[in-house]
């Protein structure tokens, strides 16, 4: 029997209402991943997880897959949210190094081979939208957000709101993940002991479709939530082994380093 070659990368994509923006992304995917080097040697995947979409995002996103052996669809009866999505695609991936980033167009697929030269130093690599095209509630939200998170976290990342990042395995497999914990991910990471970066990318302004988020949906809720990500990272487990073996978080101090 002939063993199947691991991807060296999966790309983790939630889909919400994102019909006119799939067949583009898709393509810029392709080519950026098809060129590196490391996929002459392994395949990639480009992982859609269809959250409940009802514009027509579904049979699309089956249709994309047909045409693309890259592309793999998991489709969910009705909307859970971002981080039950990321949640189904991480369980699902296969690669070594997980991408993630939104179906919106807002991100460029270009910026992905950026964070993954950091990749092989760090353990999570985030964006960082240092020019935003956003609408002033979102702008208004993220800033408040960001200021809070920094006085409770401590996690010293400018915009975790950011979702195009780069994973290694090994922080997915230890990172708990609660409903709207997608927004604390650098702070999940360092609790684990894992080492975190920054990067700056770009930020394109939307083409189709809308926002799903506003001061509701977002602001309000992950104020809310940083309570939680604050217990847990008061109770996270930290001991040491007479043999100098360490569990659980490696140490508070770990490096990090701005994009």
């Amino acid at each position: 029997m002939v063993e199947l070659t691991r991807p060296w990368v999966s790309v983790v994509i939630p889909i919400k209402d994102e019909r006119d923006n799939l067949p583009p992304l898709t393509e810029q995917l392709l080519k950026v991943l098809g060129t590196r080097e490391e996929s002459r040697g392994a395949p990639f995947e480009i992982l859609y997880v269809d959250d409940g979409s009802t514009d027509g995002s579904s049979p699309l996103l089956d249709d994309l897959a047909r045409q693309h052996a890259e592309v793999k669809v998991l489709h969910f009866d009705r909307n859970y949210g971002q981080t039950s999505a990321f949640d189904a695609g991480f369980r699902r991936a296969a690669g070594d190094l997980v991408v993630t980033m939104d179906g919106d167009l807002q991100f460029d697929p270009a910026d992905i081979p950026n964070l993954l030269a950091l990749a092989a130093r760090y353990d999570l690599v985030c964006g960082w939208r240092k020019d935003r095209h956003d609408n002033l509630v979102r702008k208004i939200s993220s800033r408040v957000a960001f200021l809070a998170r920094g006085l409770v976290t401590g996690d010293r990342i400018h915009d975790t709101g950011c979702s195009l990042k780069v994973f290694r395995r090994a922080v997915l497999e230890r990172m708990p993940l609660f409903e709207g914990m997608h927004r604390f991910f650098p702070a999940l990471a360092q609790m684990q002991g894992f080492t975190v970066t920054e990067v700056p990318v770009r930020h394109l302004p939307r083409a189709h479709g809308r926002s799903k988020y506003g001061i509701g949906n977002r602001l309000f809720k992950s104020l809310y939530d940083l309570l939680a990500v604050r217990w847990m990272q008061r109770r996270a487990l930290r001991y040491r082994l007479k043999q100098g073996e360490r569990h659980e978080a490696r140490g508070k101090g770990e490096d990090r380093a701005r994009g």
